[in-house]
């Protein structure tokens, strides 16, 4: 081999040494803008994730929150006052205090009312001040869970929201 020759083989080796080394920088150039384009991309579907999130809170309907008087004596009123009540669709928490014998219910008032609450704690024998539970349901229920039944035993008209508090 001739040193002419030597020298183009030399210079053809650097000249593809140095367009490989141009090849992969152009790579990583296309790859790292790749990756920002990705980034930037997830970054703009997070944030409107959040905003999506964000507003779905800000207009939630937390529900309407009433007191229903509920006659009852023990655990056992407490958790049929409470599954009686949340049969009801669009109660989305009922808790009956047993000293109070007050239901405090929160419900989608668009879906239910007072009285169709009230309604509901009739039907397992449970009277409340607007609403008489059936004399029979009230007789099978446990000895412990007859309570003293108002006196009138008579269904009071429900107007507005007299019977209970805000």
């Amino acid at each position: 081999m001739t040193m002419d020759e030597r020298r183009r083989t030399k210079d053809e080796s650097t000249a593809a040494i140095h367009c490989g080394s141009s090849m992969r920088i152009i790579n990583y150039q296309l790859i790292l803008i790749f990756k920002i384009k990705t980034m930037k991309t997830k970054s703009m579907m997070l944030v409107v994730a959040m905003l999506f999130i964000g507003m779905t809170t800000l207009f939630a309907n937390d529900g309407k929150t009433e007191e229903i008087k509920v006659y009852g004596n023990c655990g056992m009123c407490k958790t049929r006052i409470e599954k009686a009540a949340k049969t009801v669709e669009g109660v989305t928490k009922a808790t009956w205090d047993d000293t109070e014998k007050v239901l405090t219910v929160t419900f989608d008032d668009t879906k239910a009312t007072v009285l169709k609450i009230e309604e509901a704690v009739a039907k397992v024998g449970h009277d409340t001040d607007h609403v008489k539970a059936d004399d029979k349901v009230y007789a099978k229920l446990h000895g412990c869970c007859k309570y003293d039944r108002p006196v009138s035993g008579e269904k009071k008209e429900m107007e507005g929201h007299e019977g209970h508090d805000h």
